[in-house]
């Protein structure tokens, strides 16, 4: 139970502390920000902010290879648990706003996944912006989907289960690509896990409050939605249309998807377009598990050695979509 503040609001949940030695060199007088980048220095921070994901995990076959995509070849990575019967196969889609990102910064939480949910992950290194703008990314990522039908019983086992997944950008395609496969004929998908996504463009605060709350000094900034964003889509692109904007889609689109796991952070600016998603997806019929980590950050799932709630809601959204696999096979 929260309880109220001196204004008579309710009191906001407490920061974790293990994020405070990230958060003072982020915000230290000087510290360069993503906006000053280029794109790839961009790259470059982030795969060196990935040490926070901690050592990786055991016990889970990796295979690198690349699989036909409409633009050429795309780089996967086949991540399997030793030891057991997968119950099915998750294809991943990777954080880093459109434009920073690779199979190695996704590692250690698909790993997590895999080892959690008993099932194959795929995870799928789709191009990025600007060199590649919307709609590459999607497209990659639905080429990938079906490979990945089309190859689940060498994967796992004829017949398995699939779903589709992914952190902030990356949960934006993994939308994306399941209202794509309910309106393109499939394949079938028995869940979709959206972890803090990226629905929208609406940056200015008014819909969605969390950026105006969020948007400065919690890792995430509204400035490097925007910037990812301008990069993404670039002069022309469309930020309204549901191909980039999976919640500007119709209800009829949203019922056709399967059900949804939805995590969201609150410190987070993208905190209040999940929740919004996931209402959307209730109310055109979809069976939602939204869960709120009120004390987390934008990307905790990869700060494992940070705080152990990161651990923990992996472990929560693997127990969710194995159930949801199981289920449906």
């Amino acid at each position: 139970m929260t309880t109220p503040d001196a204004a008579g609001a309710p009191a906001r949940h407490p920061l974790d502390e293990g994020f405070a030695p990230l958060l003072d060199l982020l915000n230290a007088p000087g510290a360069r920000r993503t906006v000053d980048m280029t794109p790839p220095e961009a790259r470059e921070s982030f795969r060196l902010l990935n040490a926070l994901a901690g050592p990786g995990i055991e016990g889970i076959g990796s295979l690198d290879r690349t699989i036909p995509g409409p633009a050429g070849e795309i780089p996967v990575r086949i991540l399997t648990p030793e030891g057991v019967d997968p119950v099915g196969i998750l294809v991943w889609y990777h954080g880093g706003g459109f434009v920073i990102g690779d199979l190695d910064t996704a590692d250690d939480m698909t790993r997590r996944l895999a080892a959690a949910a008993r099932c194959v992950v795929v995870s799928v290194d789709y191009r990025l912006a600007p060199e590649h703008r919307a709609p590459a990314a999607a497209e990659d990522c639905r080429a990938a989907l079906a490979w990945v039908a089309e190859h689940r019983a060498e994967l796992a086992h004829d017949g398995a289960p699939l779903a589709v997944g992914g952190d902030s950008a990356g949960g934006n395609l993994a939308a994306v690509t399941a209202q794509r496969a309910a309106a393109e004929g499939g394949p079938a998908l028995a869940a979709q896990l959206l972890v803090y996504p990226a629905v929208d463009f609406d940056t200015d605060g008014t819909t969605y409050p969390s950026y105006g709350e969020n948007g400065q000094g919690y890792f995430l900034t509204v400035d490097t939605m925007r910037w990812f964003g301008a990069h993404y889509l670039g002069p022309d692109g469309d930020p309204t249309d549901p191909a980039v904007a999976p919640i500007r889609a119709t209800d009829e689109a949203l019922a056709a998807t399967p059900p949804a796991i939805v995590h969201v952070a609150g410190y987070d600016p993208l905190r209040d377009e999940g929740r919004a998603y996931a209402r959307r997806l209730a109310g055109a019929g979809v069976a939602v598990d939204l869960r709120e980590y009120p004390g987390m950050i934008h990307g905790f799932y990869g700060m494992v050695s940070l705080t152990p709630v990161a651990a923990q809601a992996i472990t929560d959204a693997a127990a969710s979509l194995a159930r949801l696999l199981t289920d449906a096979a």
